[in-house]
């Protein structure tokens, strides 16, 4: 990955635990510091504050957090030109737009645009939702079939995206 262009963007899809940001971290480490984190979760509770705890453990000097649980195009668009970027995740900003009851499609529409023209080598983390069982209600339903569109929008504009499963890596493109 050390070869990847000064503005790329990199994929990882995955389910839960498969690894997914573990190996975005491995992968900026091989490029020159600093890295910048930006981070989509919001600890709303003692579980979720034990897992950005946990990530914010795993990553050492070098790193930069910016949190943008909303304004994830305004927090990209606003990064210095050749940085390299790890947006963790994709999904939970998801569920945070749809939760805050903003217009998806144009959120979508934003955040799509402002990665088609990566300013440095920038590696997005999603989850893969669907692979399970059709969910039981509406909503469920819906954050699945939007976070499917979302992760089809940005594999179609990435150079690079990897699949994981039980932390292994699968190339599907670039």
């Amino acid at each position: 990955m050390s070869d990847l262009p000064a503005a790329s963007l990199t994929l990882l899809l995955g389910g839960a635990r498969s690894g997914k940001s573990r190996h975005a971290e491995l992968l900026i480490e091989q490029l020159a510091p600093p890295w910048r984190y930006i981070a989509t979760a919001e600890p709303f509770d003692d579980e979720m504050r034990d897992r950005i705890s946990h990530h914010v453990d795993r990553r050492g000097a070098g790193w930069r957090t910016l949190e943008a649980p909303l304004d994830l195009p305004g927090a990209l668009a606003g990064l210095p030109p050749g940085e390299p970027v790890l947006v963790d995740c994709l999904t939970v900003w998801l569920t945070n737009v749809m939760l805050s009851g903003a217009d998806v499609a144009e959120a979508i529409g934003r955040l799509v645009a402002t990665l088609q023209t990566p300013r440095g080598p920038w590696f997005v983390v999603a989850n893969e939702v669907g692979l399970g069982i059709v969910p039981d209600n509406a909503l469920a339903r819906r954050f699945r079939d939007e976070a499917g569109r979302l992760n089809q929008s940005v594999a179609a504009i990435a150079g690079t995206v990897l699949f994981l499963a039980a932390g292994l890596p699968m190339r599907l493109k670039g």
